[in-house]
């Protein structure tokens, strides 16, 4: 039995090859999720090096990577719902043995994405300051951290491309390769991390800024070995040849549709985050720290669990171009299973050991107890997060994006924001109130995705 889990776990960490429209369920998704989850590890490894070593810095840098990352959540936003559709173009296209054609959709996603990139990096840069005031900075963090959110800003189009064409990997079903990905950028991005940071012999300390530096290099490296697998015969895309970057308007078309609505869909939840921040803001540069390292670490074990949402979204777009919907529900409930156990698991450490977790990201006393207090309450509620994250996603992967945007609208902009503003600003439960209203948001938007979910209009999405 353990013989046949490590035989497993080595054939999904290898990348073999595998149809995932036959054979057993379960050793699908095992195949499709250790990668995916061990990616989007290495994915919240980033802001989490980040947050440790800027912490030594000092509050006002932790204050300006706290505000810039949660404006930077719009960038990754648009950068995930645009990785939605070649996901899901390519997931069913692959299920219906059709690898060409989803080349020509991954090379047209990935224009799109270069183009996005530059509307977002011109006036990004060139009004830093005057966003970290919009979210409530104060002078000392803007004077401090102004130069870290101009590079972020700057150099988006590494972070939208890195997960275009992560999703054009998952989509493929090769989630190692987008695994090998963010290992070979996240290792890069330790290492240089402490050097920009601190300096090192010749190399001057940048402070904060180092630590945009690093993560940029980093990225940018993954980039290009991205580029470099596409290329050839190393994947089952191949973006040789250039009828795939001449500009295929209807295709263009087909994408946008699915990538609109799964942009406008993430942004829908960043900017509750966005909101969200601005009203911790209000309680001070302490309350921002601590609630910062609070959300990090909640988004350091949370993104795995994405990484098995994102298997199944793949599960789903490749055996719905099989035309086998039975066999794509099947594969979500056994995912979502999976999911709710990790994640129960994780709440319970998360309340239990609050203390030493948050104490080692801070060493400042109020920012620590503010930290506590919200990681012991989104430990509770933590369950649901993977409950609404698996159906949202098996939707986006059949190329319904439609309904998690109208689920986020209901339950972010309509729920979470006027209960966080009501019960941290009107009856004084400050950061505490905040996250309360977060949990409660998640229970309802899991609740509402499982209902929707069963009721199976999913299955005749078209792409």
């Amino acid at each position: 039995m353990l013989k046949d889990i490590w035989e497993l776990l080595g054939a999904a960490i290898r990348g073999e090859q595998h149809d995932f429209t036959k054979g057993s369920i379960q050793r699908a998704i095992v195949l499709l999720a250790v990668p995916m989850m061990l990616e989007m590890a290495m994915e919240s490894v980033f802001a989490l090096v980040d947050t440790f070593f800027v912490g030594r810095v000092g509050t006002e840098a932790l204050t300006t990577v706290g505000l810039t990352e949660v404006m930077m959540t719009l960038v990754y936003s648009i950068a995930i719902g645009l990785s939605t559709a070649p996901m899901a173009m390519v997931a069913r296209f692959i299920g219906e043995k059709n690898p060409a054609q989803a080349s020509r959709a991954a090379g047209q996603a990935i224009l799109l994405g270069v183009v996005v990139s530059a509307l977002i990096a011109v006036p990004g840069f060139i009004y830093a300051a005057d966003l970290l005031a919009l979210m409530g900075a104060s002078e000392a963090v803007i004077e401090q951290g102004v130069g870290y959110t101009r590079i972020m800003f700057a150099s988006n189009v590494v972070i939208m491309l890195l997960f275009v064409i992560n999703g054009i990997f998952r989509g493929a079903g090769e989630a190692v390769k987008a695994m090998r990905v963010l290992w070979l950028a996240n290792g890069i991005n330790i290492i240089l991390d402490p050097l920009f940071i601190f300096g090192l012999g010749p190399i001057p300390g940048f402070g904060v800024e180092g630590a945009a530096i690093a993560t940029t290099i980093g990225r940018g490296v993954g980039v290009l070995y991205q580029l470099y697998l596409l290329f050839g015969d190393r994947s089952v895309v191949q973006l040789g040849g250039g009828r795939t970057w001449s500009i295929d308007w209807p295709m263009q078309q087909r994408i946008a549709r699915i990538a609109s609505t799964g942009a406008f869909q993430y942004l829908i939840a960043s900017a509750s985050w966005v909101f969200l921040m601005r009203i911790v803001a209000s309680f001070g540069d302490y309350a921002v720290a601590g609630y910062t390292v609070a959300v990090r670490l909640i988004i350091f074990t949370l993104l795995p669990a994405w990484g098995l949402a994102n298997a199944a979204a793949t599960f789903v777009g490749q055996n719905l171009g099989a035309k086998q919907p039975g066999r794509a529900e099947r594969g979500v409930w056994v995912t979502l299973r999976v999911t709710s156990v990790y994640l129960a698991v994780l709440g319970i450490g998360y309340y239990v050991w609050a203390w030493p977790l948050v104490q080692s990201f801070s060493g400042e006393a109020a920012a620590v107890r503010y930290g506590v207090q919200a990681l012991q309450i989104f430990a509770i509620g933590y369950v649901f997060f993977g409950a609404g994250m698996i159906p949202v996603q098996a939707f986006n992967g059949s190329g319904d994006t439609r309904t998690p945007t109208w689920l986020n609208f209901i339950c972010f902009w309509l729920l979470e924001i006027p209960l966080g503003y009501y019960l941290g600003k009107h009856l004084g439960y400050a950061v505490e109130g905040v996250v309360w209203a977060v949990v409660i948001a998640e229970v309802i938007l899991a609740l509402l995705a499982l209902w929707l979910f069963k009721r199976g209009s999913w299955k005749a999405t078209e792409v």
